[in-house]
């Protein structure tokens, strides 16, 4: 057990000046109303038949426009990590340790999950920021207070303020001396604020807060990360005494679990971050002659022409309702997902109606009946939810699509599937 140290109190001395006008120092006071809030989006007709519709639910999985007040991960985002200390204790741990927690293996989980279109570049101010109150007073936890959150930010964003240039940085981490008594590991989240605070002249949309203890849990801050880029949790908060927080999801993507055994990013979430292009997705609809041969690579496999030109397919979609489609995507022990319980064809339903947290993504179990992986699966009943070669499923989702993969593994990585809907075949 740790032995708690006290510090004395020190006065403040030497502080350099804020750098800000009256207007921007009224921005950080009104940080005190923050408040987890949706954006700005609005219900519009999708472009292509089977690209869901944005909508104003909090995180929305539409995927036919971006919003703007996110940033788009398509380039080198620039990360600002403060470390804040605490009056009341003396940090037991350095910096470089918390760096080194979530770095460089938060900025490897990008790269492969983005098949290297996106990089994650961490800029550490490695000393200690201290804030004006003891880690006590701030009711860190959970379910924080807003009144409570909003002092905590703005302490710490104006105890910050005089040491960094906030300007050159699209995200900012803010991270707390873990083994001060106040902080809480529970607690750690992304904070969207009500209206941008102006700092050196550039709009803060939404920070890190991070409470983690030293370990911290595994791609946690991925998980956060990706909040960033606008994505939901995929997890719900199970009812009092239940522990089944990944019954939605399960394994199969960070922000379910940062457990996960295969915790690469669902190719739904790549196509709206713009790492799958159109060539990787195909539209499912159905035909009235002909067969549905559909090859899938790999989701996690490096992108590329595949030989003799054929298709480089890593995702497909079935458009089943005005805000709901079933998506197919082939999961493997490659790139983020080497750890993986079982490989095969995963199928899941998305709602771009559902808020973050409330069933945007449910896992479709292709053995209900079996479990796998009992004690490393973060949800064993969805660990060999993937359909392998010679399985089918059939869904009552559009009228009734019928999901049935033949070869599984093929050369190249590739299994073969065809679709279904009722007595059609869908290609």
């Amino acid at each position: 057990m740790a032995v708690a140290r006290k510090r004395k109190r020190k006065r403040a001395e030497g502080r350099l000046p804020l750098r800000r006008t009256a207007s921007v120092l009224t921005s950080l006071a009104a940080i005190v109303t923050t408040a987890l809030v949706a954006g700005p989006a609005t219900a519009v007709a999708a472009r292509g038949v089977c690209a869901l519709p944005r909508t104003e639910a909090h995180h929305s999985e539409g995927v036919n426009s971006w919003d703007p007040s996110y940033p788009r991960p398509d380039h080198e985002v620039d990360a600002l990590m403060l470390f804040l200390s605490f009056p009341e204790w003396e940090p037991m741990v350095t910096t470089g340790s918390l760096v080194r927690d979530h770095f460089p293996a938060t900025s490897d989980f990008f790269s492969r999950a983005s098949y290297g279109s996106f990089s994650l570049a961490v800029h550490p101010r490695r000393q200690w920021i201290e804030m004006p109150a003891d880690s006590t007073s701030y009711g860190i936890q959970r379910d924080w207070d807003p009144a409570l959150r909003g002092a905590y930010l703005h302490d710490a964003l104006t105890a910050a303020d005089p040491h960094v240039d906030f300007s050159d940085y699209d995200v900012v981490y803010l991270v707390a001396d873990p083994d001060a008594p106040g902080v809480n590991s529970d607690a750690t989240k992304v904070v969207n604020f009500e209206q941008p605070t102006v700092l050196d002249g550039r709009e803060v949309q939404r920070v890190v807060t991070v409470f983690e203890r030293h370990p911290p849990d595994r791609y946690v801050l991925a998980h956060e990360t990706g909040h960033l880029f606008d994505l939901p949790d995929l997890y719900h908060r199970p009812a009092e005494g239940s522990a089944d927080w990944d019954t939605y999801v399960g394994d199969w993507d960070v922000m379910g679990s940062q457990f996960g055994l295969a915790p690469d990013l669902l190719g739904w979430h790549k196509r709206k971050l713009g790492w799958l292009a159109d060539r990787h997705v195909e539209c499912v609809r159905t035909s009235s002659t002909g067969t549905s041969g559909h090859t899938l690579r790999a989701l996690g496999a490096p992108l590329g022409p595949r030989s003799g030109g054929r298709p480089d397919t890593r995702l497909l979609v079935v458009r089943t309702g005005p805000y709901e489609a079933l998506a197919i995507e082939a999961r493997a022990p490659v790139g983020n997902d080497t750890g993986m319980c079982t490989s095969g064809v995963l199928v899941y339903r998305v709602r771009s109606d559902a808020d973050s947290a409330e069933g945007p993504v449910e896992v479709v179990d292709g053995h209900p009946e079996t479990t796998a992986c009992r004690r490393s699966s973060v949800y064993p009943p969805l660990a060999d939810a993937p359909l392998g070669a010679g399985e089918e499923l059939v869904l009552e989702d559009g009228g009734g699509v019928r999901i049935r993969v033949g070869d599984g593994g093929a050369a190249g990585g590739g299994w073969s599937v065809q679709i279904t809907r009722g007595s059609t075949a869908l290609e």
